[in-house]
This record gives structure tokens, C-alpha cells and sequence, in this order.
């Protein structure tokens, strides 16, 4: 009998591969309105992919991610436009502040369990929301800000269809995936997942609930303020909208979709849908009751989403091929 060869394979590689490929292409074959599409779909990615963490690996249906990215977003744009600080220290100090914003929710969210989660963390979201608008001195109220200052590199302004907007955002990125990656596969992701899948039977192997999802918050939090503070000042605009309950929608239906528990899923399903909720435009506010159905559709079809039916077909697949090899 010949013993065939056995070879793992995984299509992450090659999709990452291809990615790579078309983010670096991208500035030179595609229009500057496709590009400012690109670069908005990244940062949603950026936002998903994390969203992800606390979503999926923790198991908590934490909805106050997107006030992450509006603390990142007005951090930078006050500190820019109303402080002058450099919008480089601007983006730092985005991360920094929905780094500290999601440690103070996860307070009172590690004291609840269920339905209660969702219900603080909305209700946190909401709260941010109100500030904005009531606190009208510092933070431009409805109004918002405007001429907020780019980021440079050198006299290059990151904007429009400049080609670094796209590697900026795009590097923003694939740092994300590869650090929240690593951490999901360290001793740290492992305590994260056993306490999510048999909670009392992790804390009696002395695994700290606090410690572990406040760290995964934390984690979850850093890249979703930077990327809220490059799209600031990508946009040079910045309107409460970066609060707004269709925000949080857009990116939990990228969360669902791509695959929750996956990391690649919804920075995948965000870039596809980021981009088409804008091709979508001309038939309004139609766009959003497809992608209402196209959750449905996937929750029903695929539970684990997208990514998780491309992985269990990547299964079935290796076990055929072992199969084969032993006949």
C-alpha cells in the first residue's frame, strides 16, 4: 500500500496573500472615490475584527465597541483642533482614551451576566452619545467639528486619494489581525475561551475572571480608538454619527456574518460590506434592509458564519484527503 504525502493546508494564508496583494495595487488602478471607499472599509475592519474579541472570544454581548471608536474619534479631533496637538500624538492619545474607556465599562459589566450585559454597554453607548451633543463647548454638539488637520507624512497629507491613506489604513489593519491573533492563541485567549465555554469550570482551575475579560476589553479597545482617530482625520470632519445606533448595526451584521470567534471573518465580511452599503447608495435607506437580510440569511445558513463554513469545508476536505492517502 503507498502512503500518500499528507499536506495541511489552510486558505487564510492564500486570502491574506491576495489581500496584500490588492491593497498595495489598489492606489493604482482604482478611482480616488474607490480608494475613500477602501480606506473607510479597512477601518471598519479594524473596528470588526477587534469588536470580535469581546464579542466572540469572550462571549459578552458588549455594545458600547462602538463608543471605543467615538472616544477615539473626538479624543483626536478635540485635541487637534482645539489643543493643536499633533494629529500623530492625537492618534495615540485616541487609542489611549478608549483604552481606559473600555477598563471603566467592563465595572460594572463584569458584575452582570446575559441580557444585562447588552443592556449597560447600549446604555453606555447612549450616554456617550448624550454628552457629545449636550456638551456643545468642547465637543461641537450636532454640529460637529470641522477642518480637522490630517495626518502627514512628511508634506504628504493622508487624504483623499493619497495611496499612504490606503497603506495607513490598510497597516492599521493587518496589525490588528496579527497582534489580536497572537493574543487569542496565547495562555491569555485560551483562559478567554475556556472561561466563555464552561465558566465555573475554568475559575475552579484558577482562571481570574476579572483579570482575563477585563484584559480582553482593554485589548479589544486599543486598535478601534486608533482607527477611530485616523478616520477623523481622514475625514477632517467629525459629526456625533460615530455614536449612532446604525453604526453599531453595520459593524455587528460584519461581526455576524464574517464569523464570530474568527478574527478574519468580520475583517473580511467588513471590507465587503463596507464597500457595497456605499454602491448601495442610490436605492437609500433600502441598502440596509438587504443587509438586514443578509444576516438573517447567514445566521440561519451558516451559524458560525462565513469564515466558520469555509473552515468547516477546509475540514471536511483535509479528512477526505486523509482518507484517500490510507486506501
Amino acid at each position: 500500500m503507498i502512503q500518500l504525502a499528507r499536506r495541511r493546508w489552510s486558505i487564510a494564508p492564500i486570502m491574506a496573500a491576495v489581500a496584500l496583494a490588492l491593497l498595495v495595487a489598489l492606489p493604482f488602478v482604482a478611482s480616488p472615490y474607490l480608494q475613500g471607499l477602501a480606506v473607510v472599509a479597512l477601518l471598519y475592519a479594524t473596528v470588526a475584527a477587534s469588536w470580535d474579541i469581546t464579542l466572540g472570544y469572550t462571549g459578552l454581548f458588549n455594545l458600547a465597541h462602538i463608543a471605543f471608536f467615538g472616544v477615539g474619534a473626538y479624543t483626536s479631533g478635540i485635541l487637534s483642533v482645539t489643543f493643536g496637538v499633533d494629529p500623530w500624538l492625537g492618534v495615540l492619545a485616541g487609542a489611549v482614551g478608549a483604552t481606559a474607556t473600555a477598563a471603566i465599562v467592563y465595572l460594572p459589566v463584569s458584575r452582570l451576566r446575559g441580557i444585562y450585559v447588552a443592556l449597560i454597554t447600549f446604555a453606555f453607548t447612549q450616554l456617550a452619545l448624550r454628552f457629545v451633543l449636550s456638551a456643545r463647548e468642547l465637543t461641537g454638539g450636532q454640529s460637529g467639528f470641522t477642518r480637522i488637520p490630517p495626518l502627514r507624512i512628511g508634506d504628504v497629507a493622508l487624504v483623499g486619494g493619497s495611496p499612504w491613506s490606503i497603506y495607513l489604513a490598510g497597516g492599521l489593519l493587518v496589525l490588528t489581525v496579527v497582534v489580536l491573533r497572537a493574543f487569542v492563541r496565547s495562555d491569555h485567549g485560551t483562559a478567554l475561551i475556556a472561561l466563555r465555554d464552561g465558566e465555573l469550570y475554568a475559575i475552579s482551575r484558577g482562571i481570574s475572571v476579572l483579570n482575563i475579560r477585563l484584559l480582553a476589553f482593554v485589548v479589544s479597545a486599543v486598535f478601534t480608538g486608533a482607527a477611530g482617530a485616523v478616520y477623523t482625520h481622514y475625514l477632517g470632519a467629525l459629526t456625533p454619527g460615530v455614536l449612532d445606533f446604525s453604526l453599531v448595526t453595520l459593524l455587528l451584521s460584519m461581526v455576524l456574518v464574517g464569523g464570530a470567534a474568527t478574527i478574519y471573518g468580520p475583517a473580511a465580511a467588513a471590507l465587503v460590506l463596507g464597500v457595497s452599503i456605499e454602491w448601495l447608495g442610490p436605492i437609500g435607506p433600502l441598502r440596509f434592509v438587504i443587509v438586514s437580510l443578509l444576516v438573517l440569511l447567514t445566521v440561519i445558513l451558516f451559524p458560525s458564519g462565513v469564515w466558520g463554513a469555509i473552515g468547516r469545508l477546509q475540514g471536511e476536505v483535509r479528512r477526505r484527503s486523509r482518507g484517500n492517502s490510507q486506501t
